[in-house]
């Protein structure tokens, strides 16, 4: 008997997974392009504007609209890989019935309603310490230490417990679907509410590091959106989470120890 060089599905599973399905390209393009088109609407927002520490944050709905249009800027891009499993799983589940369409839509509206109820916390706070304590957040000379030390704050919680717990959950997206998919809008809002809930869990120093940063600086939204997108998605888990710590530390040093304020990245 002669034997056959020929194994069944020898060369099938590379071409499986090299297939891309044209749907879920599509989603992460107009994922992509509303990122795209948020950077250019923060950036002209943002042009003209004082992009130093402790930057006055505006009125409530300037804030408020900025914001929404900033997260879709820097968050679109790391979100991506949650939004793709959602999709994924949600059309390997659907019946009829109890998977409307748009289900994508609203689950994405829920991650940025959770996002925008931490903006508006951190607006509230920012604005009420501001009036509660004039001139406190001047660039000088307090202000200057106090930038420091949030910053330096924001770096620190990269190493905590409560960052990796909820680090993995952001890395993970088949696995937070698959343990919470339910059919129908109201559920969808709720997984994009709880999935934004432990994104704000894990980001919410970096964000809130951007107060003293800079709020209207595009260059600093855009260093934060990179820190974030690389511990997300990167593979390497540990050097990622390790390497945000470390910039943001260096930042802190750099605000603490030279008088001049630092200089915008962008603008």
């Amino acid at each position: 008997m002669t034997r056959s060089n020929h194994h069944p599905g020898h060369g099938a599973r590379p071409r499986a997974m090299a297939r891309i399905d044209p749907r879920e390209a599509a989603l992460v393009a107009v994922l992509l392009a509303l990122a795209g088109g948020s950077w250019i609407s923060t950036a002209t927002r943002m042009n003209g504007m004082d992009m130093g520490r402790w930057t006055d944050p505006g009125p409530p709905a300037f804030f408020l609209t900025t914001w929404v249009i900033m997260l879709a800027a820097m968050m679109c891009p790391s979100v991506a890989p949650m939004v793709v499993a959602y999709v994924r799983i949600h059309r390997r589940r659907k019946s009829g019935r109890y998977a409307p369409y748009g289900c994508t839509a609203v689950f994405v509206a829920g991650y940025l309603a959770a996002w925008t109820l931490f903006g508006t916390a951190a607006y509230v706070l920012y604005v009420s310490a501001a009036a509660l304590f004039p001139g406190f957040l001047a660039s000088e000379p307090g202000g200057r230490y106090l930038a420091a030390g949030v910053v330096l704050a924001a770096a620190a919680y990269q190493l905590t417990g409560a960052k990796d717990i909820c680090l993995m959950k952001c890395r993970t997206p088949v696995d937070f679907i698959l343990h919470r998919m339910r059919h129908g809008y109201f559920r969808a809002l709720r997984m994009g509410a709880e999935h934004g809930a432990w994104c704000v869990g894990c980001c919410w120093a970096l964000m809130v590091a951007l107060f003293p940063l800079g709020m209207m600086n595009v260059g600093w939204m855009a260093l934060v959106g990179a820190f974030i997108a690389a511990e997300k998605m990167l593979p390497w888990k540990r050097l990622a989470s390790r390497s945000v710590a470390a910039a943001p530390a260096a930042a802190a040093l750099a605000i603490a120890l030279v008088p001049a304020p630092m200089p915008a990245i962008a603008g």
